[in-house]
């Protein structure tokens, strides 16, 4: 029997994307926060939480983008064509972000400027990632096998909300995050915002998806179509019994639970995205067997993927281990 190539590689993808979302959501999030972290000390220690990991969790990153490319070409530049403006300042932001992350400790005089670039880069990065995920749901105009909308259709009510959302939903990752590496006034600190921003992730979520039905027939039949509704409904119950585990974690002053429970929300979310989507790729419009590349193309790189992913996948949870515990503020990111 020969394998699917087409779906192990859109499966590959979406695991990339995945472990992007939910490993450099957190350090975006912490990027974000660094407004609200008082005094030097706090940020730097905010910053050392993430220093070891951040580019090793941007590479997954490079392998979802990547692989789109080589694998479903037709996806890509349909995706691309598309979302030009938010992807490219999704990058821009993240370079942006990139260049603070090393500047920061080598001024004194202008560190405030560098740590204003780096809220700045983290903030821009994860509002350009909703925007252009909000503009992927609400669906992209094909026509010939060819983008066939405007410059400007990316922009609308919904993918300005579902911008706002991904920038809470990290800002909740990198909370939770500082709750569990921190201590100290940094803790307490990483505490009450997350005390905010963990309702505001579960109202947006329950706002984004409330909307989605109404932007197509497709997705009002995949959630609420019976008998269909019976095997979707355990993902928005696992989201409310997962958003009151978090609650419950962070009154009770728990350092990791929150956290998970905050992976475990996004997670929930991208399955329930799994469900919108399947079997397209270009939602609704080109499915994954008609994005893929060839077989013999599949079958070569996903050799070279066989031998890669399980090196990234090693290396990230090495580097994991190594810097686990908590941290502080001494030393620096060098």
């Amino acid at each position: 029997m020969s394998l699917d190539l087409p779906m192990i590689w859109a499966a590959l993808i979406a695991f990339a994307v995945l472990a992007y979302v939910v490993l450099d959501g957190f350090d975006l999030g912490v990027g974000i926060l660094f407004p609200f972290m008082r005094g030097e000390a706090a940020r730097d220690e905010a910053m050392n939480s993430v220093a070891p990991v951040w580019d090793g969790n941007e590479t997954w990153l490079v392998l979802g983008g990547g692989g789109l490319l080589a694998v479903f070409p037709l996806a890509y530049s349909i995706i691309m064509s598309a979302l030009y403006a938010p992807i490219i300042v999704m990058l821009l932001a993240l370079a942006f972000r990139g260049v603070a992350f090393e500047f920061r400790w080598k001024t004194k005089r202008g560190k405030f400027l560098w740590d204003w670039a780096f809220a700045f880069g983290s903030t821009m990065a994860g509002f350009a990632q909703g925007v252009a995920l909000g503009a992927l749901v609400q669906g992209i105009p094909v026509a010939n096998r060819a983008y066939a909308g405007g410059w400007w259709d990316w922009l609308t009510p919904f993918t300005l909300l579902t911008g706002v959302a991904l920038v809470i939903g990290y800002a909740l990752l990198g909370s939770t995050w500082l709750i569990w590496k921190a201590e100290g006034q940094v803790q307490r600190r990483a505490y009450d915002i997350a005390f905010w921003a963990a309702p505001a992730t579960l109202l947006l979520i329950g706002v984004v998806s409330l909307w989605t039905p109404f932007l197509g027939p497709i997705y009002a039949q995949r959630w609420f179509a019976w008998p269909q509704i019976l095997l979707v409904v355990p993902v928005p119950l696992a989201v409310l019994g997962m958003g009151f585990l978090l609650l419950k974690g962070l009154t009770a002053r728990r350092e990791v639970s929150p956290f998970l429970a905050s992976l475990s929300l996004f997670v929930l979310c991208f399955i329930g995205l799994g469900i919108s989507f399947f079997p397209y790729m270009v939602p609704h419009s080109v499915t994954i067997r008609d994005a893929a590349a060839p077989d013999n193309s599949l079958g070569f790189l996903l050799i070279g993927a066989s031998v890669l992913v399980p090196i990234i996948l090693a290396y990230t949870v090495y580097a994991y281990w190594v810097f686990r515990g908590k941290v502080n503020s001494v030393g620096g990111y060098h």
